[in-house]
């Protein structure tokens, strides 16, 4: 296990430029994994992330009889596929604070059935799962609830669960969908099978990711717009043989940002214009806010020559890359507003008050709505010591604090707890060093 300090005391840096060898992706690793479990055949995962989320995956697939061997010292491993039987009809599954792990292998359980316990860390127990769990019970599967109603833990028993019709509501978290729509093949047997979704749909281009992986498994699903899913009967998940995990677009939002902030160029490798993520559309803010942006098949590149302009923008679609944002906006030109993140209150912690809460704490003014922020960059950024909730994306967003020498006023950022970025990318603040040059 990698070693983390207490508290990480990141110096002023006045410029960043270099390139950055992206960790995998976690919504593909972990969507990746699963397919792979549920699958007829064998499948070779390439470059798979090394993260907290993914290895909860890896443990509970092994506890569920999954057979999976790692390379070496690689990332790349090898999945025996179970054909859409888990081979253990009984397991307890501890699943962290891993919100691509959970929801989706729920789903899964329910529909496979057996008796399972499913369940995380405190944080794990507060984000909700009840929109899921009503969408499942609803059509024959048995998941109770072994803590507060809508939350894990989960007991999870055999049902019978063949619908034609299930509904599920999109409007708190996306994972909700692609949960069932992973386990969809598993439940049209017989019948074609027709996911609707209530009311608005949040974070579209994840569910774009998990159709994108299906089908490179074997299963293709027709599409109404966003308001309905439906997958053909007799369709089952097979082995692509190879599989690459590309890098991950929330992880490169973090560097981008640096190079759009402190001059660059700073060049992120593993993602690039061919990406199937939704998050690689965070450069469009960037640009918005006066980088400069260049982008290659498999690379994407940013830089600036002055003060950022402040942005007024909806996030809906990249919720967490818009966390970036955020930081960014203390070097524009003005206030800046992000609307529609309303989905950050149900994520590691409730980003927007965490948020909130750690850019006053460098002079910003922020005005906290349920959905949007609206942030007004400080004259003068003080030396702060930033809490990071247990969140890596909050540790990962505050190293960029520490930009640009004179707007820190020569002091120092400190990032409480920086073993949190272990959930996506153990090795960030060395990654992020490579790039900085201190003052």
């Amino acid at each position: 296990m990698k070693h983390y300090p207490h508290y990480l005391d990141l110096k002023p840096a006045a410029a960043a430029s270099g390139t950055v060898r992206l960790p995998g992706s976690k919504s593909i690793s972990n969507r990746i994994l699963l397919l792979s479990a549920l699958a007829k055949g064998h499948t070779e995962i390439k470059e798979l992330l090394a993260s907290d989320d993914t290895h909860v995956m890896l443990m509970a697939l092994q506890k569920l009889g999954v057979k999976w061997q790692q390379h070496g010292e690689s990332q790349d491993y090898l999945i025996e596929g179970v054909n859409g039987v888990f081979p253990a009809h009984v397991a307890d599954l501890f699943m962290g604070n891993a919100g691509t792990a959970i929801r989706p292998l729920t789903a899964a359980l329910a529909v496979v059935g057996g008796d399972y316990t499913i369940h995380g860390v405190a944080r794990m127990h507060e984000r909700p799962i009840g929109d899921l769990v009503d969408a499942l019970n609803a059509v024959g599967a048995h998941i109770t609830y072994t803590g507060n109603p809508g939350f894990p833990p989960l007991h999870i028993e055999r049902g019978l669960v063949h619908p034609q019709q299930m509904a599920v509501r999109g409007n708190v978290s996306s994972q909700f969908l692609t949960a069932l729509l992973m386990a969809a093949p598993l439940m049209a047997r017989e019948h074609a099978l027709t996911i609707s979704v209530i009311g608005e749909l949040i974070s579209k281009p994840y569910i774009e990711i998990t159709l994108n992986l299906m089908q490179r498994f074997g299963v293709t699903v027709e599409r109404d717009g966003w308001s309905a899913f439906t997958i053909a009967p007799g369709q089952h998940y097979q082995s692509p043989g190879s599989i690459h995990v590309e890098g991950d677009a929330s992880s490169a939002s973090y560097f981008l940002a640096a190079g759009a902030i402190a001059g660059g160029p700073v060049r992120v490798e593993g993602v690039g214009r061919s990406s199937i993520q939704g998050d690689v559309r965070f450069v469009e803010a960037l640009e918005q806010m006066g980088a400069h942006i260049t982008m290659g098949e498999n690379w994407i590149e940013a830089s600036s020559s002055g003060i950022l302009k402040a942005i007024d923008a909806d996030f809906n679609h990249i919720p967490d890359a818009a966390m970036t944002i955020a930081i960014a906006a203390l070097y524009a030109d003005g206030p800046s507003t992000l609307r529609n993140i309303g989905s950050w209150r149900v994520k590691e912690t409730d980003r927007l008050s965490a948020m909130a809460t750690e850019l006053r704490k460098l002079c910003a003014i922020v005005e906290e709505g349920s959905d949007y922020l609206r942030i007004t960059p400080p004259m003068a950024m003080e030396p702060a010591t930033i809490d990071t909730y247990d969140d890596h994306r909050m540790a990962m967003c505050f190293s960029l604090a520490s930009l640009n020498g004179a707007a820190c006023n020569g002091t120092t950022v400190r990032i409480n707890d920086p073993r949190c970025v272990a959930k996506t990318f153990p090795d960030y603040f060395e990654a992020f060093a490579g790039i900085v040059r201190r003052v």
